[in-house]
């Protein structure tokens, strides 16, 4: 089900949306020059680190392998920070929602976790 059409579109959604999100909570966290190294500097570095560390045998190049269940690892934690940065923004309901989304998500792509924790 991991590579379902419309699975995959969620997917990148929540990608966008993460990187959105990270941009505008370091946007408004911070003053001054930190305002714009936050606000360009986070999403920038979640980024590149979604794209470069990654297990073999993925889609794209592995730059960096890693553990399968390091990648979930991480994959998880940025999407907790992410509603969690929601919910400092006093967006409860974007919250809610973005968990929820992440959630389906991450349940329709069980075939995925598992190869990801078998590798």
């Amino acid at each position: 089900m991991n590579n379902n059409p419309l699975n995959l579109a969620i997917r990148f959604l929540l990608e966008i949306a993460l990187v959105i999100i990270f941009a505008i909570w370091g946007w408004n966290k911070f003053n001054g020059i930190s305002k714009f190294v936050f606000a360009v500097g986070l999403p920038l570095i979640a980024a590149v680190m979604w794209a470069v560390f990654k297990v073999d045998g993925e889609p794209g190049k592995a730059i960096v392998p890693i553990p399968g269940w390091l990648r979930l690892f991480y994959e998880i934690l940025l999407f907790v920070f992410t509603s969690y940065f929601l919910f400092q923004m006093q967006y409860p309901k974007l919250a809610y929602a973005f968990i929820a989304v992440s959630a389906i998500h991450y349940l329709v792509s069980y075939d995925r976790i598992i190869w990801l924790l078998k590798n």
